[in-house]
């Protein structure tokens, strides 16, 4: 199905996704307005929440069911396989951060259902990133989804490291959304474009241009904080701990996702002909890989530890981008779909051993949770052993390390060489500590 954004109609066909999923926030907001005060009333907001991303993920089947693609360049808006995908990531984690939240507010006494709205307003802004093929649209989205988890971060008011963590992630946000919108206005000088097709077409004549390459350096640095990417990573581990753990869970996998969708687009589109950013973004995975395995060696909170895990896990997702290309494009797709069901599992299973109050669980805690409680123990191995030999691990794996030979032989085994030994150094570590005792 062709669609002519153009024509008012189409450009509501593709947006039907979105769409929906707006007429469904205004109706939990019409619904919280109604009925807040009784636990009742949050388990009937998260139903609500639950029924709307099913029915926008049955919408965006609908869509990439009829193959709909956007005929020209000058779109504000993409229609691909690979927004298709990224939206079914988001939904996916929003849900999955649903279903975690039902026990867990109930149980933390956070009985204020607008959680539900932010959950859904912040996944629109996800959805509105993967489908952004105008820097505006992206930057629209991402404040869209950055003003909603803010406020989810600090939403257990009565603990400090709550509003702590809320506060850290609110001015490390803005400053790196300032980074962003001054990349986007350099690119916008040298390109008079925000379109990032056109852009791509405009930077083949002039790659050398000083502005664009100023602009491409500031748009790496603030989608780097975006991703927590090592050295832009300093906010997330504070964050993640001090938010409730399924806002956390959700910030991991669904914000993650969405910067890297973002970044993806971007790069490959509006910047295939600037080799340089290539090497740039390699370089920024070794690290990112190589610094979050170690920080997360030195870790005693279980949470902290998972925080420095997905800081490690933006760099192999980093690698991807720097692929580009088929082999890249398959990697990543592949890589946060398994990394967003492992990880949701991981603080799943986290907010479940921490019943009675958001007190640090330890790495120590795990010793002799086989014999209290087997079945909780056994789904934290499936999740620690998901990417050694699990068949979604299997090729995950694979696929990375693919899209990491497309940037040549000589370069795939060094990014090999360094994963490997840093995971065998950390792995064991981690699980002799949790034997213990």
């Amino acid at each position: 199905m062709k669609l002519d954004p153009s024509l008012y109609g189409d450009l509501l066909v593709a947006l039907l996704p979105e769409l929906v999923l707006t007429g469904w926030a205004l109706v939990l907001l019409l619904f919280v307005a109604w009925r807040h005060r009784t636990a009742r009333d949050l388990r009937i907001a998260g139903w609500l929440t639950l029924v709307a991303l099913v029915s926008t993920a049955a919408v965006v089947w609908w869509l990439w069911w009829n193959h709909t693609e956007i005929a020209g360049l000058a779109s504000m808006v993409a229609a691909d396989d690979f927004r298709w995908v990224a939206d079914w990531v988001f939904l996916g984690a929003a849900g999955l951060t649903v279903l975690i939240s039902f026990a867990y507010l109930e149980r933390e006494q956070l009985l204020a259902p607008e959680y539900y709205v932010l959950l859904v307003f912040g996944t629109l802004g996800m959805m509105i990133m993967a489908a952004g093929a105008d820097l505006m649209v992206i930057f629209l989205g991402l404040e869209l989804m950055s003003v909603a988890v803010y406020v989810l971060a600090g939403f257990d008011r009565r603990r400090a490291r709550s509003a702590e963590a809320a506060l850290k992630y609110f001015l490390l946000g803005a400053f790196a959304s300032g980074f962003l919108l001054y990349g986007i206005a350099l690119v916008y000088g040298a390109t008079g474009t925000t379109n990032v097709g056109l852009i791509g077409v405009q930077v083949g004549l002039s790659q050398r241009s000083v502005m664009v390459l100023a602009g491409l350096a500031l748009l790496i640095v603030g989608f780097g904080f975006k991703v927590a990417a090592v050295p832009f990573h300093m906010w997330a581990p504070d964050v993640y701990d001090g938010a409730p753990t399924p806002v956390t869970a959700f910030m991991a996998t669904g914000v993650k996702a969405a910067a890297f969708a973002a970044l993806f687009r971007v790069l490959l589109e509006g910047f295939a002909g600037v080799g340089v950013w290539r090497d740039i973004v390699w370089w920024l995975a070794v690290i990112t890989m190589i610094g979050g395995n170690l920080f997360a060696l030195g870790q005693r909170s279980l949470k902290r530890m998972l925080a420095y895990s997905s800081v490690a896990h933006a760099g192999y997702l980093l690698v991807a981008v720097a692929a580009g290309g088929t082999p890249g494009t398959s990697a990543f797709l592949v890589y946060i779909v398994a990394y967003t069901l492992m990880s949701v599992g991981a603080f799943a299973l986290l907010a479940a051993k921490g019943r009675g109050g958001e007190s640090d669980v330890l790495i120590d805690d795990l010793a002799g949770l086989s014999a209290r409680r087997p079945w909780l123990a056994f789904a934290l191995a499936i999740c620690m052993l998901h990417g050694d030999v699990h068949e979604t691990g299997a090729e995950r794996v694979s696929a990375r390390r693919r899209a990491a030979r497309h940037m040549g032989w000589r370069r795939g085994r060094r990014c090999g060489l360094c994963d490997s030994a840093v995971r065998c150094l950390a792995e064991p570590a981690v699980r002799s500590r949790a034997q213990r005792g």
